[in-house]
Order: structure tokens, then sequence, then C-alpha cells
């Protein structure tokens, strides 16, 4: 039996629709977090070398529950990756902070 969500209660499959734009994705190499008592952000950028400015290409909002799920998520599949391709290495290149959220208009 089907909810009006498309969620079969049965057996609790999920018929999950990826519009073309979407599946197209959006291209981030870092990535920052903050958290409230009852959200994570996690805001996606695009970092360009020697452009002192990044725009935020994405921003997701999640439940502190949702947060912990991805983060496993996210190991068990850097797990498979690094034993299908070998381990990653990370680059010491990573942006030094504090980096500043400009609001719109703001120089």
């Amino acid at each position: 039996m089907e909810d009006e969500n498309g969620v079969n209660r049965n057996n609790q499959q999920i018929n999950v629709e990826l519009s073309e734009e979407v599946a197209e994705g959006i291209y981030s190499n870092l990535a920052m977090i903050a958290h409230s008592n009852s959200e994570f952000v996690i805001d996606f950028i695009r970092l360009m070398p020697g452009v002192p400015k990044a725009k935020v290409k994405s921003r997701i909002i999640v439940t502190p529950d949702h947060a912990k799920r991805l983060v496993a998520a996210l190991k068990d599949n850097i797990e498979k990756y690094e034993a299908a391709f070998g381990k990653i290495n990370q680059s010491g290149n990573a942006p030094q902070f504090p980096i500043s959220f400009g609001t719109p208009g703001e120089a």
C-alpha cells in the first residue's frame, strides 16, 4: 500500500526522482558547517585559486539525526572507495580560516 508520497509502507520502498538539472551536480571544493540545537547547516562552496572571493553554491539544512546518518554514510563510502581505488591522500592546501561570509551587496 502506497501513501500519497509514493512510499510503500509495507517494505518502506521510496521512489526518488532526479531531475536532469540536479543530476548534473554542482562542483564544490570547500564545505563549511554550522549548527544550532535543532539543525546543521552545510554550505558547499567553490573556491577558485587566486580569487579572493568564493561563492556558496548550495546550502543543505538537516536535522542532527540526519547529520549523524550522513557522517556514517560518508565514512562507509570512503572506506569502500579506498578499498577499490587506494588510500585518499589529503593535500595540506586547505584554506586558512577565518573566511568571512559576505551578505549580498557587501564588498
